[in-house]
């Protein structure tokens, strides 16, 4: 099963210092590209997320595929940090696709998680089309551009970032590393994304309430399975959205 991407905009970045300028602004490890596609985002300064794309070393180059939607502000932003880095970054007019079936050749893995397949990219691929890619997300706890990941509003971690594979915390400083690394290390997450079955109907976006008490927001959603933003020390037991009833899957 495949399928091309149509909200994806692939930027090149190009010039002798594309590795060691994008190693300074993103949370993961470039040198990982030895290995095959990085997953990576784009923080603010205050630690709040950005952008999310993946990162694919093209040999003169470095391919970023990122949401479409994000694609002009994250063109601007990568603009501003140049300075005197001698690099290019332009859109180019790649296209990318993705699937759980063979791999074609060229085709990459996708780094979050083994059962998201594979990625390829500038040559359109056959076959089966994907039946429910919300699914797969909901059943392994992935979140989505505009959906679950909101600029200048989530926090990585919070997102599942170190479980997905999205950030390193071994690599040195990038943007929002100071936040990133203290919210790892000094205290425990309070607020998160996590998996609960629902049960009624609740429209995205709904209010879980515990107790009376909000405890979160209900994201995507897939039959009896869904993706919430819960404040963890209140998603306890039976909890409502909307006519649902919603609770915690461990």
């Amino acid at each position: 099963m495949s399928e091309a991407i149509p909200d994806r905009t692939v930027l090149q970045v190009s010039g002798p210092d594309r590795e060691a300028f994008l190693q300074g602004l993103v949370t993961n490890d470039l040198r990982k590209l030895k290995s095959g596609a990085v997953y990576a985002a784009l923080l603010s300064p205050q630690g709040k997320y950005l952008a999310d794309f993946f990162l694919l070393d093209a040999g003169e180059s470095i391919l970023l595929d990122v949401a479409t939607v994000l694609s002009d502000g994250l063109m601007r932003r990568l603009s501003m940090y140049k300075l005197r880095a001698n690099v290019q970054i332009q859109k180019t007019e790649i296209t990318v696709s993705r699937g759980l079936s063979e791999p074609p050749v060229g085709a990459v893995s996708d780094p979050r998680h083994p059962a998201l397949g594979w990625l390829c990219y500038g040559s359109k691929v056959g076959g089966p089309q994907l039946t429910d890619w919300t699914s797969l997300r909901v059943a392994y706890l992935v979140p989505e551009t505009g959906i679950e990941l909101v600029p200048d509003e989530t926090y990585i971690l919070e997102a599942g970032f170190e479980r997905l594979n999205g950030v390193d915390f071994r690599k040195g400083c990038y943007v929002g590393q100071e936040v990133t690394a203290r919210m790892k290390h000094k205290t425990e997450l309070r607020k998160g994304l996590a998996k609960v079955s629902v049960d009624g109907p609740a429209p995205f976006g709904s209010t879980i309430l515990s107790d009376d008490k909000e405890a979160g927001r209900l994201l995507s959603r897939s039959g009896d399975r869904a993706i919430a933003y819960l404040r963890f020390d209140r998603a306890t037991g039976r909890m409502k959205a909307g006519d649902a009833i919603i609770a915690l899957v461990e």
